[in-house]
């Protein structure tokens, strides 16, 4: 900490009153060349501070309040030194008020590559350190010896005097040698020198192959796949590779779920009660509440997943899967993962809209829609009885009589809400019936049974009021009436039919046209193609004579 932060402290109380003390120590070198490089020069007049900060359980009597028996017990505090002069700057308790227990206040969370032996894990280096040394050694052995074999070095007669010896020779250079006499040839004598080691060079291939290996940085080429494996297989390929790495994830999710929690405690303990602006949508004495132990603060991605590729491979698995059996499957949230995985932006102007849910509608509109031959849907908050009314009268009217369909529809849609009003009505016999709630606690696979068996009997009460209702209203007309009614329903069913079949056959009148006239056309082009043929064939032997 700079000396003006460490004042400032001190001045509000948070730190002791002392005389601070430079414990700055001269760069060395290597330093001194970064600052350079970077720019950086020191200032005297504001020269930092080393602040020791240590977490321990310390017996401290004069803080304590313990009876003689419980004295040898350590408690957590915060110590905070300064390493120049060596003085306390400040003790504070690390636990919270009241705590009998005198739990530690936790501040810190450790992210592990591996496990180690002890409190610290391994790291990377620690893992493959050795491998890169020796790679790194098997590559200056190789360097070395290529530099050797391209510049021999040996040994020279006694006698013999080379011109300008005290400087090296360079690669390509002859100099003036004086024998005494005889063959030069023999007064030399080259080192034997090997070429590089092939023995050595794949030792080194094989040293930098298991350093990938462990760092699961092996390239698989699943991208730059020729052999269209099944999705299966790239799935079991890609998994097997990251699996070190999939593991080192899921430590540091751990770790930085430990770090949520730490945060969020840090926030709810020192955040003020309410927002200093409007909230939209809720009060605005929520911003301390919104950290306290009631909701888990955790990484919501997935540790599992190593890359793009990887997500969108399961992606592409999942709209394999729901095309092999749309009826089963969503399509349309199918193709969304599937754009999502790859990162699109405004995949709502790709995809159309998906299908609109059901709403609830009131009688009238479930009639018409009825009428134009929709599915009608019946909700469980609907008033049933004022439904159940309004579609019984409906379907009295001439025009549903003489339609089955419209009919069969209506009937469809009145047991929906016949269902709903039984269970309905058993669930306030059950709120009224402390002895059934009571048995709903202890045994619910029982209750359910007798749940479904009430709700049975109540729907087959309700119906067969209605269809005592709805005989009442037939055996209160005329029967010569119905009679003609039904004469005239028949005559109209028949010309319907008659009307369909008349249109079924011209279809199919014009469905045999449009595949004459299709073979008249096809004949016709396959008689131009021939006759253009002969015409080449033709101008080919003219070409040739």
């Amino acid at each position: 900490m700079t000396q003006n932060d460490v004042t400032k402290k001190m001045a509000a109380g948070f730190y002791r009153d002392i005389e601070l003390i430079d414990s700055s120590s001269e760069p060395d070198s290597v330093q001194k060349k970064l600052n350079e490089l970077e720019g950086v020069k020191g200032n005297s007049s504001d020269y930092l501070n080393t602040i020791l900060e240590v977490h321990a359980d310390l017996n401290l009597d004069e803080y304590e309040d313990f009876d003689d028996k419980a004295k040898k017990i350590k408690i957590p505090y915060i110590v905070t030194i300064d390493e120049g002069s060596g003085e306390v700057l400040s003790i504070y308790r690390n636990y919270k008020p009241g705590d009998l227990n005198y739990s530690r206040v936790e501040y810190f969370v450790h992210y592990k590559f591996l496990p180690g032996l002890g409190f610290y894990g391994f790291g990377l280096t620690h893992m493959i350190g050795g491998l890169s040394q020796a790679a790194t050694q098997s590559l200056r052995q190789l360097i070395d010896a290529g530099t050797l074999k391209n510049l021999p070095a040996g040994f020279k007669s006694r006698g013999i005097r080379v011109r300008d010896d005290d400087q090296p020779i360079q690669p390509g250079e002859f100099r003036d040698v004086d024998a005494p006499g005889g063959n030069i040839r023999d007064q030399f004598f080259n080192l034997p020198f090997t070429e590089p080691s092939p023995t050595l060079y794949n030792l080194m291939g094989f040293v930098v192959q298991a350093g990938q290996k462990f760092a699961a940085i092996t390239d698989t080429a699943v991208g730059n796949d020729t052999q269209n494996r099944a999705v299966g297989t790239t799935m079991a390929l890609m998994e097997r590779g990251s699996r070190v790495m999939s593991g080192v994830h899921k430590r540091c999710y751990y770790a930085m779920r430990l770090e949520f929690k730490i945060l969020a405690r840090i926030c709810g303990e020192s955040l003020p009660p309410e927002y200093p602006y409007d909230v939209y949508g809720g009060p605005r004495q929520i911003k301390q509440a919104d950290f306290d132990n009631r909701v888990d603060i955790l990484p919501v991605a997935d540790p599992n997943i190593m890359s793009m590729a990887q997500r969108v491979t399961l992606a592409q698995a999942q709209l394999q899967i729901a095309q092999s059996n749309p009826q089963m499957h969503n399509l349309h949230e199918a193709y969304r993962r599937v754009y999502e995985a790859l990162g699109t932006k405004t995949i709502d102007q790709l995809l159309k809209p998906p299908p609109k849910q059901p709403e609830p509608l009131d009688p009238a509109k479930e009639n018409a829609r009825s009428l134009q031959m929709k599915l009608l849907t019946a909700f469980e908050f609907q008033d049933h009885d004022a439904h159940l009314a309004a579609h019984m009268a409906f379907m009295q009217t001439r025009m549903v009589q003489i339609n089955p369909q419209v009919y069969a529809l209506l009937q469809s849609h009145i047991s929906d809400h016949v269902s709903f009003k039984a269970k309905n009505e058993v669930k306030e016999m059950v709120m009224q019936n402390p002895q059934m709630a009571q048995l709903g606690q202890q045994d619910p696979q029982q209750f359910e049974i007798m749940f479904e068996a009430e709700v049975a009997k109540v729907a087959a009460r309700i119906t067969q009021e209605l269809a005592q209702a709805e005989s009442a209203s037939q055996n209160k007309e005329d029967p010569l009436i119905k009679i003609k009614q039904q004469e005239v329903d028949l005559r109209a069913m028949d010309l319907q039919r008659k009307a369909e079949e008349t249109k079924f056959k011209a279809e199919q009148e014009n469905q045999r046209t449009a595949q004459r006239l299709e073979y008249e056309y096809d004949k016709l082009a396959q008689q131009d193609e021939q006759s253009d043929e002969r015409l080449e064939v033709a101008r080919e032997k003219i070409q040739s004579k």
